[in-house]
């Protein structure tokens, strides 16, 4: 296992300790290194850079397989694990025998010797016994699957299959291209083919009777879709309902184009300057929170389309937007170009356009539901790519408390890959407390690969996952069973807090799963510690423990500052407990920092929100 040492960071505004060490993950290293692998042969030397890759691979897939385990064993201590405990260590000798074959040149058994360690702990991960930690689990329940569902039978088998799945977070598709799933008085038209029956009311009964919650899933800028008109068999170039009636509502491109030509199927949005489209949209999301007994919003393409780096690529050009900056700034962004000084301001006009909606939105919605949970769907770019490519601002939106959750769409094929994507995430400040999930795709990515995304998640300072999509679920019974196995059924998890909804509870059965985790190895004489240093760690965690059990039964300002307190005191000592800890990994080590750094999200997160309604409901400003 490699590690970069990095410097502690301190979160001062919401008291979050990050690990002092963070894994390093190879950025060749793809398809859990098969593609390097396949080089390997005895006449061609890969060059030292894919050696290293394939062994940190084969590293970090030792280091969470044993990181499962002790969560495993933990929660049941009586199971038998030895296939599994068998599998790492063979799979650590071959691991030995890999670094020898590389130094001896002979790439073709080397290659062989990973495959079969690979494969040994594939085999062998545990997919038999229930991981109990409080968490996200959630998943996009598409159109597609909605419409495949013809009856109020047909949309309950799958609900069944979800919760079964241990799924407590159903983000259902309600509004797509500008066609809602059900009757609306405010949209002209509903999606044809879900005429007949309410699928938003049906789904958001069967949710709760499931012990899991329903968001309402809602595109918002994007307004037509040449792929959904290809499925009506309208014209490929169709507006949609809304923009076919009010063209000006459009946001065009710098050329006149109303559809997006960078994707493959290709999207017209709403010009978000138009103030006729805001209030439109705006009556939309309140139709949504005020007729249904949804438990949140989520905003989807709450953005730009993607800009080209062309000049005549870019979109924004809509009437509203010209006239609104023109009045501004004094001139037509059309007569504007990359090297024009107020190019920037153009820029900026643009990206302060969605943030003032997204500001709106929440104020709104939260107005009339202050138990309403807003969340948005945003891209994982870094941000000054993202800003000038979208123009989605959103660590603005989570610093300034007009979202609760940010689901990021960072979808990969191999477990390294989801880790570079979102280890910089999951250590952002700068979007406030807002929970920051990622996004796993099921799609063609094999079920030993999905548990390991899982482990990962659960291995980083994430609060849980989202799955795309319920289309690619349904039909993979096997996933399914693991997952079961493993999370348990929604139904029988009814004692345990959804992070977002009871983030203090959340943060107490967080940190018990941590403690059953070193008291684990600390019976078993796995961490060697002095005796003095072990009584101080013991005696710590559980006045933590003590602490966060009465802030989960009594929230209060003071329980808040002083479990933030507490916690990054322990942090520091924990790091000097375990400093020269040689029997535990240092991957493991890491991870149980990773996992206190999300106890310490959940604090602020619930500070934020608890403490406010709390607050609201006494009719206190203080």
């Amino acid at each position: 296992m490699r590690w970069s040492s990095l410097k502690k960071v301190l979160l001062v505004a919401s008291c979050i300790i990050l690990p002092s060490t963070s894994l390093k993950l190879p950025a060749s290293a793809r398809n859990h290194g098969l593609i390097i692998a396949q080089r390997i042969t005895n006449s061609t030397p890969t060059n030292s850079d894919e050696i290293v890759s394939l062994q940190e691979a084969l590293e970090n897939l030792i280091a969470r397989v044993e990181s499962i385990l002790i969560a495993s064993k933990a929660k049941n201590p009586d199971k038998n694990q030895t296939a599994t405990e068998q599998a790492i260590a063979q799979s650590k000798s071959k691991l030995i025998d890999f670094k020898q074959l590389v130094a001896q040149r002979d790439y073709k058994q080397a290659r062989e010797v990973w495959l079969q360690a690979r494969r040994l702990l594939w085999d062998n991960y545990p997919t038999d016994a229930r991981y109990n930690q409080s968490e996200i689990r959630a998943i996009w329940l598409d159109r597609g699957t909605l419409v495949n569902a013809r009856t109020e039978e047909d949309l309950a088998t799958i609900f069944d299959r979800l919760a079964q799945s241990g799924i407590n977070t159903v983000f259902l598709e309600t509004v797509n291209a500008s066609y809602p799933i059900y009757p609306s008085h405010i949209a002209p038209e509903q999606n044809p083919l879900t005429r007949g029956w309410d699928r938003l009311a049906v789904a958001t009964k069967l949710a709760h009777q499931r012990n899991m919650e329903l968001h309402a899933w809602v595109w918002i800028f994007a307004a037509a879709n040449q792929g959904h008109n290809k499925i009506l068999n309208l014209p490929k170039t169709y507006l949609g309902p809304v923009l076919s009636r009010h063209k000006d509502w459009a946001n065009l491109s710098r050329s006149g184009d109303f559809f997006d030509h960078s994707s493959h199927n290709k999207k017209a949005f709403f010009d978000p300057a138009n103030p006729q489209a805001q209030k439109y949209l705006l009556a939309l999301l309140e139709e949504i929170a005020t007729n249904y007994d949804v438990d949140g919003i989520q905003l989807d393409y709450i953005r730009y389309p993607f800009q080209s780096k062309s000049v005549n690529g870019s979109f924004g050009y809509g009437p509203s937007s010209r006239w609104q900056f023109k009045n501004k700034m004094g001139v037509d962004p059309l007569k504007l170009t990359p090297k024009s000084p107020l190019w920037n301001s153009w820029l900026n006009f643009r990206i302060g356009l969605v943030d003032s909606f997204v500001e709106k939105a929440s104020t709104q919605l939260k107005e009339k539901r202050p138990d309403l949970v807003v969340s948005a769907a945003v891209f994982p770019y870094e941000r000054s790519e993202r800003l000038w490519k979208i123009q989605q601002n959103w660590e603005l939106w989570g610093s300034s408390n007009w979202v609760d959750m940010l689901t990021v769409m960072t979808y990969a094929m191999d477990t390294d890959s989801l880790g570079e994507k979102t280890q910089p995430l999951l250590g952002n400040i700068s979007a406030g407390s807002a929970l920051i999930i990622p996004g796993l795709r099921i799609l063609k990515v094999p079920d030993p690969v999905m548990l390991d995304q899982f482990q990962l998640m659960r291995n980083m300072p994430s609060l849980g996952y989202v799955l795309f999509a319920a289309e690619g679920f349904n039909s993979n019974t096997n996933l399914q069973e693991i997952l079961n196995r493993t999370q348990g059924s929604a139904l029988e998890n009814k004692a345990e807090p959804i992070p977002y909804r009871h983030p203090f509870k959340s943060a107490y059965w967080r940190y018990q799963s941590l403690q059953s985790e070193w008291n684990l190895l600390i019976t078993q004489n796995l961490i060697k510690i002095s005796p003095e240093d072990l009584k101080a760690w013991q005696k710590q965690s559980q006045e933590i423990s003590t602490l966060l059990e009465s802030l989960a039964k009594v929230p209060t300002n003071e329980k808040v500052k002083k479990a933030q307190d507490q916690l990054v005191d322990f942090n520091s000592n924990f790091m000097l407990w375990l400093e020269h800890q040689k029997s535990i990994s240092s991957y493991q080590i890491a991870a149980w920092q990773s996992r206190m750094a999300s106890i310490g999200r959940l604090i602020s997160y619930g500070e934020r929100t608890v403490l406010a309604e709390n607050r609201l409901k006494l009719g206190s400003n203080k």
